[in-house]
């Protein structure tokens, strides 16, 4: 039996005044898989995903999520219902600890005088923290150390283990690992496969290509606000990529000029 797709977009489109940052878009993301959204600067690839995680709103089209169609208020809206984005800022606040992130928003209380008085529940929180970043293999010096004093991949690490931990539906990753080290870079990919695992579907935005076929089940190649081709990451290579990302070829027009 077939499965069904986490995420449906179809005829997805969105206007900037007179310019169409995102062109009639379909694609589809199903359950455990990572699919790579590439393409040059400007392709409306960060466009497309800043409509499904609820930071643009679309003007045309549709957004099916879990079975329902939806059209997000807001990134905590999206965030609320299922949907992790991590951008390449991660969103993080730099002056809290690991636990208070990974709660920021959704924080835990404890009551105290028959709910009079209520104050966070910090062992809570730290304990469920270090369980999520358990899971996914990663350890770290202190969770009591503020964000600002972990490496770039530890704060990938933490951003990652807050979408695990609140069971995302679909995680959302925006060159996650642009500026970190060999290494580093290394962890990130391990992360994403930990999420393949647990059956989180992953849209992965990379320039990086070793990275895309390292990790990625398929790949889609927008440009200039059209997607021009979708591909299983067994049926290409990254000279061809290059092409699709370039405008020198296009399964679209091909198609178009077929019919």
């Amino acid at each position: 039996m077939e499965k069904s797709p986490i995420l449906s977009i179809r005829n997805l489109t969105k206007k900037f005044g007179g310019l169409i940052a995102v062109n009639n878009v379909d694609l589809d993301i199903y359950p455990g898989e990572v699919l790579a959204l590439l393409g040059d600067n400007g392709a409306g690839k960060s466009t497309l995903i800043k409509c499904v995680s609820g930071v643009h709103s679309h003007n045309s089209g549709s957004i099916t999520f879990q079975g329902k169609k939806v059209r997000f208020s807001s990134p905590i809206d999206a965030r609320n219902q299922g949907i992790e984005t991590i951008y390449q800022d991660l969103a993080l606040a730099n002056n809290l600890d690991v636990a208070s992130n990974i709660f920021l928003g959704r924080e835990k209380e404890k009551k105290h005088l028959g709910g009079l008085i209520r104050s966070l529940d910090d062992k809570f929180m730290r304990d469920c923290s270090a369980e999520a970043l358990k899971s996914l293999h990663v350890e770290l010096p202190s969770l009591k150390s503020p964000i600002e004093t972990l490496s770039g991949g530890q704060r990938q690490a933490v951003a990652i283990a807050r979408a695990v931990y609140w069971d995302a539906g679909l995680m959302i990753m925006d060159e996650p690992t642009n500026n970190l080290g060999v290494p580093e870079q290394k962890k990130v990919l391990e992360l994403i496969n930990a999420l393949r695992e647990r059956g989180v579907p992953v849209i992965l935005i990379s320039h990086n290509l070793p990275d895309v076929f390292a990790v990625a089940d398929r790949l889609a190649v927008m440009h200039r606000g059209r997607k021009v081709t979708e591909k299983k990451i067994s049926e290409t290579n990254s000279e061809e990529v290059v092409q699709y990302m370039v405008g020198a070829l296009d399964d679209t027009r091909e198609t178009e000029m077929a019919g």
